[in-house]
């Protein structure tokens, strides 16, 4: 691009000379002329709108009318009659001066190189059906992750029961305090009061058929088949698991864990297996203090509200209730203690270098620990109705 310097008088001229482009169609013919100028770019532009729904091809348009054109008006032009059709114009017509014919070649390759607009957003079913599969694929990508993790545990304990050197005590007796001793009092409140409005909802029910004594075995039933594990593995998934992941993930993030591979240790049988056996050992017993809170809760209720004494209370269950349903309370405990402490230390493993990750997946052990223990406990809720026990 050349700059010439021009005098006031001279540059008046060139205004007053100048005239604005313009498009005319005759015979079907699209003619061009005037200057396609940066000054009159507004007004270029509503005069190619006007134009903009044809199609046109250089066999039907006549460029010989226009005069000066600069890189705005030529990419109006472009625009207009497309980048090939404006190069194709540019080579045919000799009557183009050279900066014009190379301009308007110039401004017709940029155009043509231009992104084509992105289309518009997915509909609402195809977004809809596109997370679905992103979900089904995460959590099918979660579960193949827990298989895997399960079998490397199992694995791992296969090794090391048989070899009493290399039995970790100490981890193993603190996480029992944690996860077990410290858990005690919220699990006996929680069952505690739960069983208080057990007994009150039975009692109101009840009332009206006459058999608020059968407020008894609602209780003893509920608490020794479902609540007294429900109950204490929701309370270590939320207290626990979350503790497990931000252990193990904090140390991952502050490389400790690298330093216990560079040791030639196993952070598996260093960190995991002791937790878990830890919560297989404590989940049964707050399982049990639960029961006997929530039998202790429905008692004191019942013996205020329907006048039962706690004799009496006790008498009924020792009468009706099977000594099956307690032990199908109990058989749930471990499972649900080994599937808890396994989600907890697989997330913790999977933490990032960075605090905000050490969240992300704490909040995840605690939604996917409480996810499969009511999804675990309603599938052996079927199976134990369907065999008959």
């Amino acid at each position: 691009m050349q700059i010439r310097a021009s005098s006031p008088e001279n540059e008046n001229a060139s205004q007053a000379s100048r005239q604005p482009g313009r498009l005319t169609v005759e015979s079907g013919e699209l003619a061009i002329h005037g200057d396609w100028m940066l000054a009159d770019y507004q007004t270029l532009k509503q005069r190619a709108a006007e134009y903009s729904g044809q199609q046109w091809n250089s066999d039907n348009i006549d460029i010989k009318g226009l005069g000066r054109v600069d890189t705005a008006g030529a990419s109006l032009l472009a625009n207009l009659l497309g980048p090939d059709c404006l190069a194709a114009l540019a080579t045919q017509d000799s009557t183009l001066p050279q900066e014009q014919s190379a301009l308007l070649h110039a401004v017709a390759d940029a155009m043509r190189e231009k992104q084509p607009p992105q289309p518009e957003g997915p509909a609402p079913v195809s977004l809809f059906l596109t997370e679905t599969g992103k979900t089904v694929e995460a959590l099918w990508h979660q579960l193949y992750l827990l298989a895997g993790f399960i079998g490397q545990i199992l694995a791992t304990l296969f090794v090391i029961l048989p070899r009493p050197g290399r039995w970790r005590i100490t981890p193993f007796v603190a996480a029992v305090q944690n996860t077990g001793l410290n858990a005690l009092p919220i699990v006996a409140l929680l069952t505690f009061l739960v069983g208080a409005v057990v007994a009150f909802l039975g009692a109101t029910v009840l009332k009206d058929f006459g058999a608020t004594i059968y407020t008894v075995n609602l209780v003893a039933f509920s608490f020794l088949r479902e609540f007294g594990a429900l109950l204490a593995a929701i309370l270590l998934a939320g207290r626990t698991a979350s503790a497990f992941t931000a252990q193990i993930g904090a140390m991952k993030v502050n490389e400790e864990l690298d330093a216990i591979r560079t040791l030639g240790l196993d952070p598996v049988e260093l960190l995991v297996i002791p937790r878990v056996l830890a919560m297989m050992v404590s989940l049964p017993i707050l399982t049990f203090v639960g029961m006997l809170s929530g039998l202790i809760g429905g008692g004191v209720v019942c013996a205020i509200s329907l006048d039962i004494s706690p004799a009496q209370f006790i008498a009924i269950v020792e009468r009706d209730i099977a000594l099956k349903h307690f032990l199908v309370g109990m058989s749930k405990a471990p499972i649900f203690a080994f599937l808890i402490a396994a989600i907890g230390c697989l997330e913790g493993l999977k933490v990032g270098g960075s605090a905000q990750s050490v969240g992300v997946h704490t909040t995840s052990s605690v939604v996917q620990s409480i996810f499969i223990v009511i999804l675990l406990d309603a599938v052996a809720a079927l199976f134990f109705m369907e065999m008959g026990w």
